[in-house]
């Protein structure tokens, strides 16, 4: 089977690729190193890649991209290119988000059409719900994004959906719940949490800390969109996430733990975009997709304490 993954060096994208790859895949690898994070990050991401004799690597703008003759081999797509961060999606900045989340999911879609692809897996995010009544959310919870980045990822639902209804295209959204552990963006919560403890910084974290996340290990994520490819059903849309949900302020202790160092903690005013709490019903991913989130948040947070020092101080 033929794969494309757009953000293949990304966080979840270049793990992705390693689990398709190690599956028997042929995969076909997309990015453009948007300048969101340094790139040295993303090429690390993409160094045992490299080595795969089944990977080729495309640097390029889906924008820009031929899609029609990147897609004529190709039995399905994991679209997980994005422009990515709640905060930096105001003001001037919205128009790379546009263009990079629906404009590039738009095109990528339109080239499906006339493709021979059996799924098309769009990468979604928690972030469609914002201010949500609901919790825990569910597939048909209330959505009241709270941000641009989140409106602009609830726009790509409605065109997977559009594409779907009006040409049949395999479309599966999945939504993703505060994403964790080897790989992790720089600019997420626990990369810089670990980062600042390495250096005996203080961490910084806007509000109380009394705001609660819904926090799912990275290979909990693969094992979903693994499981899309296969049982997911088309024009269906599935929450990914933990299974409950914890404290920020609660996390500490178990920082602490982790790294054997005492926490200093600074607080800041809460930032425009920022919700109060997320939490996953996920009943229809483990219907359809038989998910069940494996990792325990501890155990997660040890892996990816482990992987920053590495990165950082080999």
């Amino acid at each position: 089977m033929n794969c494309l993954v757009t953000g293949a060096a990304g966080f979840i994208g270049s793990r992705l690729c390693q689990r398709l790859l190690k599956t028997g895949y042929d995969v076909v690898g997309v990015d453009s190193f948007t300048d969101y994070y340094p790139r040295w990050i993303k090429e690390k991401n993409l160094e045992p890649l490299k080595k795969e004799k089944n990977f080729k690597f495309v640097e390029k703008d889906i924008n820009e991209l031929e899609l029609k003759n990147t897609l004529k081999n190709m039995d399905c797509v994991f679209h997980h290119a994005a422009q990515a961060g709640v905060r930096a999606s105001w003001g001037k900045g919205f128009s790379v988000y546009s263009r990079n989340n629906i404009e590039a999911t738009q095109k990528l879609l339109e080239a499906s059409r006339d493709s021979r692809i059996k799924k098309f897996i769009y990468a979604s995010s928690s972030s469609v719900y914002g201010f949500s009544p609901e919790l825990p959310m569910s597939e048909t919870s209330p959505l009241f994004p709270f941000s641009p980045y989140g409106v602009t990822k609830l726009a790509g639902e409605h065109l997977c959906l559009l594409y779907h209804k009006n040409y049949g295209t395999p479309a599966v959204s999945l939504r993703f719940f505060t994403v964790y552990g080897p790989g992790q963006r720089p600019d997420m919560a626990f990369h810089k949490f670990f980062k600042s403890i390495a250096e005996d910084k203080e961490i910084s974290i806007f509000g109380d800390g009394n705001q609660t996340r819904d926090f799912t290990y990275i290979d909990d994520i693969i094992d979903a969109n693994m499981a899309s490819l296969e049982k997911g059903n088309a024009g269906e849309i599935y929450n990914i996430g933990g299974g409950n949900r914890n404290k920020l302020k609660d996390i500490f202790p178990i920082l602490e733990e982790i790294c054997g160092k005492k926490i200093k903690v600074r607080h800041q005013d809460k930032q425009r975009g920022d919700v109060l709490h997320t939490f996953a019903r996920i009943d229809k991913a483990q219907r359809d997709l038989d998910y069940s989130p494996r990792i325990h948040l501890q155990d997660g947070l040890k892996e990816e304490w482990t992987w920053i020092q590495n990165l950082y101080y080999p």
